[in-house]
């Protein structure tokens, strides 16, 4: 029996895939991972496994207990006007998703806004953060200790310089809640989502910078008033990520030829559903289905597609322009980047290249922003498609004759 038979065996009777001998490479662990698991279940990985991406770089930087791969379907939007500050001209929009007419849907947007002289974008900010949690004695000192940071935010900015050329600290905003005080920090985090980066240099000044000058203790590095990948009304109003909008003037005509309906019933769809609906709902935001093309978009990009949950959030907005229609969308919380991460697996990186946004932008950060301009344009896109199917009493239709290929 050879060393790889043995560590099968091994990895059967343990039924821990994380313990194989580092006497193997990446590639091999991979193999011996698909054995031990295909004897446990009876299930042979046939599509899960030969994976064509870079296996070795993978399992150490982007995914533990490596099997394989899943693939989903990837599709194109566009072309895609936009007359933005960084995204100016036509995209061939990729996104992956495996929900029938989506990619019709927001190809039929880009059709619309194209013919109405495309869309304008607009990125009003761009910050990552981080909040960790501290405790005090008292509402005494957590008062003194927010004078001390509010005074010392400057040795906070030189300590993250020396950490990274690409990280600038913003501004460190402070909550007290009795014993609890939240340190709030902003990063620019030029083309990087930044959140593995801000982690870090967090860490670091409280531990050179805010520990051994208070005394006060750090309980948590996180806090939860970031707020990650979670959906809050902190990062709707104060922004985290992209803060993102775009807009477009749909002419009369083109809503009749392309969009099958009239401005006047697109403006009380979004007003009825968006509005009035969201409000009776509860919900955080006030918008049809940012979360599909965000979600589709992200993992086309390499994105982490957790963020989902915040891209999502947002407000659309449908007005009467004369006797045209006013269309925009808002995005408050968009966090995405252009390296790092995800973004740097073949395909992913292929997907950016065809935005013209892979790597580095130069100026810095001028990538992620343009990523940013472009998938509000696709969201705008998706989203009055969307309302003008609503409009037309189109959208069951459309579903059973894209999604079911019934007629």
């Amino acid at each position: 029996m050879n060393a790889v038979d043995t560590e099968i065996q091994k990895l059967v009777r343990s039924k821990r895939f994380h313990t194989i001998s580092d006497s193997f490479n990446e590639k091999e662990k991979v193999v011996i991972r698909q054995k031990a698991l295909a004897s446990l279940t009876g299930v042979t990985l046939s599509a899960i496994s030969s994976p064509t991406f870079d296996i070795a770089q993978v399992a150490t930087h982007s995914c533990e207990n490596l099997i394989g791969k899943t693939e989903i379907p990837l599709g194109l939007a566009g072309p895609l006007l936009i007359k933005g500050s960084y995204a100016k001209g036509e995209y061939y929009v990729p996104l992956a998703t495996t929900e029938g007419a989506l990619l019709a849907s927001i190809n039929r947007g880009c059709v619309a806004t194209a013919q109405s002289g495309g869309i304008q974008t607009f990125v009003e900010k761009s910050s990552m953060t981080r909040a960790p949690v501290f405790r005090t004695k008292g509402i005494k000192e957590s008062a003194r200790f927010i004078s001390w940071v509010e005074n010392h935010t400057k040795d906070m900015a030189k300590t993250v310089k020396e950490i990274s050329e690409y990280l600038t600290l913003l501004s460190v905003t402070p909550f007290m809640i009795g014993k609890n005080v939240y340190l709030r920090f902003e990063f620019d985090t030029a083309d990087a989502m930044g959140m593995n980066m801000v982690t870090i240099a967090c860490d670091q000044i409280i531990r050179n910078v805010i520990t051994p000058k208070t005394g006060v203790l750090c309980v948590a590095l996180s806090g939860n008033m970031c707020v990650d990948k979670k959906a809050s009304y902190l990062n709707f109003t104060r922004g985290r990520g992209h803060r993102t909008h775009a807009e477009v003037i749909i002419p009369r005509h083109v809503v009749a030829s392309t969009l099958k309906t009239d401005p006047e019933t697109i403006v009380e769809v979004n007003y009825r559903k968006n509005l009035l609906g969201t409000i009776a709902a509860g919900s955080f935001s006030s918008n049809a289905h940012y979360a599909n093309i965000i979600a589709a978009l992200f993992i086309a990009t390499g994105q982490d597609v957790a963020h989902v949950v915040e891209g999502s959030l947002g407000i659309t907005t449908a007005e009467m322009d004369g006797k045209n229609l006013y269309f925009s969308i808002f995005l408050p919380d968009l966090p995405l980047g252009t390296v790092g991460g995800g973004t740097t697996l073949s395909t992913q990186k292929e997907a950016l290249e065809l935005l013209q946004v892979a790597g580095g932008g130069k100026p810095t950060g001028t990538n992620a922003k343009k990523l940013a301009e472009i998938a509000a344009a696709t969201v705008l896109s998706g989203e009055l498609s969307l309302l003008s199917a609503l409009a037309s009493s189109d959208l069951a239709k459309a579903h059973k004759r894209l999604a079911r290929g019934e007629t």
